[in-house]
């Protein structure tokens, strides 16, 4: 069976590296001829753990190509996915520009049966629209008689485990309005359902809402967490105890319960803003997704809030290092990261930030470009060196286990804010330094469980000097 997949971002060259490995001559159609080139190098222009190895591996073997030719990739494929991007638009709404360009492309370019199979995430109902517009472009050419099959085929990857959750997927959801769509779907997808049945067959509509209804479900899932997390730190409980008091019970489990700072991405942010955006178009009040996308929104100033008021909101002059840019380990992304919103509160109260992260530098440097205050570092500890506190971003496992007592050697102040609840309190401050983290009494350094603030040393005024 040959594959065509429009669109190299994230999920459409994951899918295209993996349905090639298990054997599948696969065809990736991007507009972008830059990137086409990089991939025809052997450059992958996302990080994402094993992708790029399995991506040379198979284009070396052949049975991976790049073009921006949309005639040779509808000629290629038996099956073509669709995995463009669907970025919110203004009001929140999924843009499914891209996902009907494409649609056109394949109506202006197919001469046999094609499986068309939406990946992209999109709003219930887009399957619908993309029939319609090959519908329409094969009668504008004259070509009406030509069959095609559209189903819904959501992805359920994470960003820095995609690669094996493509593998290795537990569970597999297509939706699809005719046995022949059915049967090519259960056909392509023979070598990742072997162990057990994973594939699930439902109508096309249900699929396109089961995507939206499990980021959602996620996301509401961090964002309660958060909110008991911020009643813990009022009321003086300790919300990791309490996350593991939840945690026991099997109904509720242990999974997406971390109290944090918020939720990042490419996903979590824009599904759910995508689907109060559709409730809102049928005339249905999403509750509850409005006050999960609310309560995130607030989580990532958290930890802002938390400098203000341990440094008297005195952060002019001040230098704050920065764990962790991404929004999440094993990736470069920073699409709606929490880190983003703390640099930016920082810079606008006068700080300046010193910053590290594994794999997001780059990124980082071109969401910002050249900037006074704020210094990229090559290592964790050089970000450290004459700072006033650290705050911990993002949980990359480097971060987990550091050198606390050169940490105290470096940093200006012994200040530890940390946002992903990464450290024991007690075991920070048996190193002399204070920790405030999220849902957690804050522990002064060497004083154990205690609400104290830092003794705070005066910030560098306009031309002066500490």
């Amino acid at each position: 069976m040959k594959v065509t997949i429009f669109g190299t971002g994230y999920v459409g060259l994951v899918q295209a590296a993996v349905l090639a490995d298990a054997g599948y001559d696969t065809v990736c159609v991007d507009v972008d001829p830059l990137k086409i080139a990089q991939l025809i190098k052997g450059h992958v222009p996302i990080y994402e753990p094993g992708l790029e190895a399995l991506v040379n591996d198979n284009a070396a073997d052949g049975r991976l190509r790049f073009t921006t030719e949309a005639a040779e990739g509808v000629a290629h494929g038996e099956v073509i996915f669709i995995a463009v991007g669907t970025p919110p638009d203004e009001d929140g709404s999924a843009d499914l520009k891209y996902v009907l360009a494409v649609a056109g492309s394949i109506a202006e370019h197919m001469a046999a049966h094609k499986t068309v199979v939406v990946k992209s995430t999109v709003p219930v109902g887009t399957c619908d629209r993309v029939e319609a517009r090959i519908r329409q472009g094969l009668a504008a050419r004259g070509r009406a008689d030509l069959t095609f099959d559209v189903a819904s085929n959501p992805e359920f990857l994470k960003e820095g485990s995609a690669v094996a959750d493509c593998m290795k997927p537990d569970r597999i959801v297509i939706g699809v309005s005719t046995g022949r769509a059915e049967r090519t779907l259960r056909e392509l997808y023979a070598p990742f359902n072997r162990n057990h049945e994973k594939i699930i067959a439902m109508d096309v509509r249900s699929a396109e809402l089961t995507k939206y209804a499990a980021n959602c479900m996620l996301a509401t899932k961090i964002s309660f967490m958060n909110e008991m997390a911020n009643l813990a730190d009022r009321l003086g409980a300790d919300i990791e105890r309490v996350r593991r008091g939840i945690g026991s019970d099997p109904r509720i489990g242990y999974h997406f319960i971390y109290p944090g700072i918020g939720y990042g991405g490419s996903c979590f942010p824009k599904d759910v803003q995508a689907l109060i955006r559709t409730a809102g178009e049928i005339g249905f009040e999403a509750e509850l997704l409005k006050s999960v996308e609310a309560r995130n929104n607030s989580q990532k100033r958290f930890l802002v809030d938390k400098i203000v008021d341990v440094f008297g909101g005195d952060l002019e002059g001040r230098v704050f290092a920065l764990w962790g840019l991404a929004f999440k380990p094993n990736t470069d992304d920073m699409r709606e990261a929490p880190s983003r919103v703390i640099m930016e509160a920082l810079w606008a109260a006068g700080a300046r930030v010193q910053a590290y992260d594994p794999k997001a530098m780059e990124e980082c440097a071109r969401l910002y470009g050249d900037r006074g205050d704020l210094v990229l570092c090559p290592t964790q500890e050089a970000a450290l060196d004459g700072a006033d506190a650290l705050i911990v971003a993002t949980e990359w496992k480097s971060f987990h286990a550091p050198d606390f007592e050169a940490m105290k050697a470096a940093l200006k102040q012994p200040v530890i804010f940390d946002g992903r609840n990464l450290y024991e309190p007690d075991v920070v401050a048996r190193h002399g330094l204070s920790h405030h983290a999220v849902g957690r009494p804050a522990t002064k350094s060497g004083r154990g469980s205690v609400p104290e603030e830092v003794v705070v040393l005066p910030s560098m005024a306009a031309g002066g000097a500490r």
